[in-house]
């Protein structure tokens, strides 16, 4: 066949298009309404699958379209969720074939045999398939699991037995660990060694004729010219000479990026005030390694570790310090190539402050705990952990970071990549190479199999549960296959459908009744009572009608009647709403609503405080909709509204499969009685309340601008009724506004 489908949203019919391919039709997909003509002047389709759900009147137009210039061709229209309002008008045009999304072979060929006439079932909107059609599980999902298991643990059991006979593993984690204390040693030593040597540059500097006069004066350029072939000479990365106040007079560095020999001098610099190693020396202190301290000091040119000792002038006094030091990069980086092993310095908060191991510095945080076990332990045991840096695996030991005398500047970390040898034979080797790797790919290939075959269906039916917890009910799952899981997915689907129409006849009970109504017709159907029980309750009735109405309805015609009174109702029935009060019903031009029953019963007092609230924002509201009106050419709408509080009974009236909540009583008609007083009593839109509501307002009715009317006899009733006007207040802030 030559199909034509027009469609709104291409993704979710690819797998239509692929179907219908498939089965050898020319297909044709378009997406704008506007090219709909051309393409069926040029394709003259014998079938077009057309979308509900384009916006606004367009698929419409389209239908009439095909139905008119094309009444041969068959249609199959398609929707994401049932639209009852489109379907009923496709229905009037004669189209009863629809598909529904997910696009599965089933359906499509179903709607197919009904577009050619062949008698099918149609698709299930809000149930589940019924027995004979439902997809049966074939294969269980519990077998899908075991069998593959089953076939592992056989052949884990077999080659378990054949490798312990043959393989004996000797364990090298103490030999690992062995060797890895021995690096840790030799970095402890090589350490020391540095620092010799920085010492031994420390007393050349203070030793060097002239260095103790030019510091004594601040003479820093003396001082540069001294230092400078001695710091080039000893290869060091910074040399500072600080005078007594503790201020550096003359800084020599080289950055990292500087070549040998070029370097940056800095004068009068104050970054040594604080060093504890500096203040020892300026104050003189002598332990038993002598007058030179070491320590580590963040710098404006990063971490560095500093050895400190005096500078003594001709007659033997201290006249400042000199500093040598070194970048703790450069000392991690010369230790890894002098010892094979990573090296890594933290501070006492566990911060890796330099490391060789490859961009690891985010992952080598050292928990506070271990700092505090590394250096309260010191003398007993070393800690190691284990590092996983991208596919390598590292075992580091961590020991205290010791300088001169045994003080401790932080914690330095030696890690090794860890390297397990097996002595065996190399047929044993092969042997369980062999196994591991076999074994390894089979668990991992099963897994990865069984893990997708299982979980991307539950991933997918978990993912649509949240989005209809969210409210979207156009989600659906496509789960292909011959499971449970199927099954579930078909059952989604059909529960989604429900939950659809659910929405649309909840939308249109809402419409009908007012929400406070339907809470009440909800939690009578939830307790099992099918009809609403009689209620009595005082409450305030409101009612109101438009005076000389008839007449005007014979003047035009029937449209503009409606839409007069849809105008009239929308401006009245939110304020209604809006006090608390329930429409119960309209009537033509008449409106009857009450307060104090629903949702909950309230005082008289409130309940008449909430109707004369209404009633004077109602008296208000049409003075501006008469205004309007006015300008537009239509006639004013006189209203007259009557209020009266007193005994109600509020339930379901009706027979037992149809049911109208409303209330009656005397209440009710003498409220019928005072609205119709409004005719003779009132010139223009106006309200009258009932005695009764007035001693209901209670001292509320100060609040009011109520003017006595007397006496007033009414049809129906052998004793006259006293009435009030009610008439608004200059402004409607003036009106207490009702506490529930």
């Amino acid at each position: 066949m030559r199909i034509l489908l027009v469609q709104n949203d291409l993704r979710a019919c690819e797998g239509l298009v692929r179907y219908l391919r498939n089965r050898g039709h020319q297909v044709e997909l378009s997406t704008q309404p506007n090219d709909i003509r051309t393409q069926c002047a040029a394709l003259n389709p014998d079938l077009v699958f057309l979308d509900l759900h384009y916006p606004g009147e367009v698929w419409l137009e389209l239908l009439r379209f095909l139905r008119q210039e094309h009444p041969q061709v068959r249609l199959i229209l398609t929707s994401r969720h049932p639209d009852l309002q489109r379907e009923m008008q496709a229905r009037a045009y004669g189209v009863n074939n629809f598909l529904r999304q997910p696009f599965t072979p089933r359906w499509i060929e179903a709607a197919l045999r009904r577009a050619e006439g062949v008698g099918a079932a149609t698709q299930p909107s809000a149930r589940l398939p019924q027995t004979q059609g439902q997809a049966r599980v074939r294969i269980p999902v519990r077998l899908k699991i075991i069998f593959p298991y089953l076939i592992l643990g056989v052949f884990f059991t077999l080659a378990a037995a054949y490798v312990v006979t043959r393989v004996v593993f000797e364990s090298v984690q103490e030999r690992f660990l062995n060797q890895l204390l021995g690096t840790a040693q030799q970095a402890q030593n090589w350490l020391a060694n540095e620092e010799d040597r920085l010492l031994a540059t420390l007393r050349l500097v203070a030793n060097t004729e002239g260095v103790a006069t030019a510091l004594e004066v601040n003479d820093a350029e003396t001082l540069r010219l001294r230092v400078l072939p001695l710091a080039i000479n000893s290869n060091e990365e910074i040399v500072a000479l600080i005078n007594p106040q503790g201020l550096a007079t003359l800084v020599l560095y080289r950055s990292a990026e500087s070549p040998p020999g070029v370097y940056q001098a800095v004068r009068e610099d104050p970054a040594f005030q604080s060093a504890d190693f500096v203040q020892k020396v300026l104050a003189g202190v002598v332990d038993t390694q002598g007058d030179k301290f070491a320590g580590r000091l963040l710098t404006p040119w990063g971490h560095y570790f500093f050895v400190s000792g005096p500078v003594f002038n001709t007659e033997n006094q201290r006249v400042g310090v000199v500093v040598v030091g070194k970048s703790i990069a450069s000392l991690a980086r010369e230790m890894r190539e002098d010892l094979f092993g990573e090296a890594t310095f933290y501070d006492f908060n566990g911060q890796p402050l330099s490391t060789t191991l490859y961009n690891a510095t985010p992952s080598l945080l050292l928990p506070t705990d271990q700092v505090a076990q590394v250096l309260g332990y010191q003398d007993q045991q070393s800690l190691s952990r284990t590092l996983t840096l991208g596919s390598l695996t590292y075992g580091e030991l961590l020991r205290p970071w010791e300088a001169r005398g045994g003080e401790d500047l932080g914690i330095l970390g030696i890690a090794l990549p860890q390297t397990f040898v097996l002595r065996t034979s190399q047929a044993t080797r092969l042997q369980v190479f062999s196994l591991v790797v076999a074994a390894i790919l089979l668990v991992v290939l099963i897994g990865v199999y069984l893990a997708n075959r299982i979980t991307r269906p539950l991933a997918q039916l978990v993912q649509a549960s949240a989005q209809v917890a969210q409210g979207n009910l156009e989600i659906k799952v496509n789960l292909p296959g011959n499971d449970e899981l199927t099954v579930l997915g078909h059952a989604f689907n059909a529960m989604i459908a429900g939950l659809q129409e659910g929405s649309i006849y909840r939308d249109l009970l809402g419409r009908t009744v007012s929400p406070e109504v339907r809470e009440q017709l909800r939690q009578t159907f939830a307790s099992g009572n099918l009809r609403l029980e009689g209620q009595e309750a005082i409450a305030t009735v409101l009612m109101t009608d438009i005076r000389g109405f008839t007449t005007l309805s014979e003047q035009v015609e029937p449209a503009r009647v409606l839409a007069w009174l849809n105008e009239y109702f929308d401006r009245l029935v939110p304020i209604i709403v809006a006090e608390g009060g329930v429409v119960n019903k309209f009537d033509g031009d008449a409106l009857l609503a009450f307060f104090g029953i629903l949702p909950r019963i309230l005082s008289p007092k409130k309940s008449a405080l909430a109707a004369c609230r209404a009633a004077v924002r109602m008296l208000e509201a049409l003075e501006a909709l008469n205004r309007e009106r006015t300008e537009r050419g239509d006639p004013p709408l006189i209203t007259g509204i009557g209020i009266n509080t007193g005994m109600v009974i509020a339930g379901g009236l009706g027979a037992r499969d149809r049911l109208h909540y409303t209330i009656i009583g005397d209440t009710v008609n003498t409220t019928q009685r005072i609205e119709a007083l409004t005719r003779s009593l009132i010139q223009g839109s106006g309200a009258l309340i009932s005695h009764t509501t007035y001693t209901a307002l209670g001292e509320h009715a100060q609040v009011f601008n109520l003017q006595p009317l007397g006496l007033q006899r009414v049809p129906g009733k052998q004793e006259p009724l006293e009435v009030y006007r009610l008439l608004p207040r200059p402004s409607a802030a003036e009106v207490p506004a009702l506490t529930l």
